[in-house]
């Protein structure tokens, strides 16, 4: 019964589409040893230079369902499993679907002009569903902004103030410890979700009020 109701949420299917192509490409990796691996994550991972010079643009989406490494995996697929259900039961499946899309594609596209017109991350590969996953959050943040959560399964914050939390502390970290973190994706999708938010507010300000109130 458990396994039917995970398989049966666009969430849990995604996770699972996530989690069998980490598995895929670990292997493709260990088995094509004669292949450079970058030759191997030019096929999925976004890599600005190659998108603006009109090449492998179906990296756009593949990007989102590989991950640099099983940590990585973990932490997003975790984080997903809890936001993606949640916003999947608030919103409908169909909206879910162009929120974690529409957001990961956002992402993607954000990363790629600032690199175009810095001329920095031209080279740089790109993998992961968090932009998606930021989208998501940016939604909760305008829908249901006081609902109570923990950051780090430590920190209790509001929604709103959780994912600007979330979204500066990445970037200081980043910074001063040199991490390769996405910001400028997770900004892309962060926008993405708050937009279509207030879109939803307008459209049915009833119902969002009723939702906030609820969850607040």
């Amino acid at each position: 019964m458990v396994r039917k109701g995970f398989f049966s949420s666009y969430t849990g299917v995604i996770i699972s589409i996530n989690v069998v192509a980490f598995v895929i490409f670990s292997l493709a990796l260990i088995l094509l040893k004669h292949i450079n691996p970058l030759e191997i994550y030019s096929y999925v991972a976004i890599q600005p230079a190659m998108i603006l010079a009109g090449k492998n643009l179906w990296t756009i989406i593949t990007h989102l369902f590989m991950h640099a490494n099983f940590t990585h995996l973990l932490v997003n697929m975790i984080s997903l499993m809890f936001i993606g259900s949640f916003v999947e039961k608030l919103i409908g499946k169909k909206r879910f679907l162009w929120v974690y899309f529409g957001g990961g594609i956002a992402a993607a596209l954000l990363f790629i002009i600032v690199a175009g017109i810095t001329g920095t991350d031209l080279n740089t590969f790109a993998v992961g569903a968090s932009g998606a996953i930021f989208a998501l959050g940016g939604l909760l943040a305008v829908l249901t902004p006081k609902l109570p959560v923990l950051v780090f399964f430590i920190l209790p914050l509001p929604m709103w103030a959780a994912m600007a939390f979330l979204l500066g502390v990445m970037w200081v970290i980043s910074i001063t410890a040199g991490v390769p973190i996405g910001n400028i994706a997770h900004l892309g999708g962060l926008i993405l979700g708050v937009a279509y938010g207030f879109y939803l507010k307008n459209k049915y300000p009833h119902k969002t009020k009723m939702i906030a109130r609820y969850f607040s």
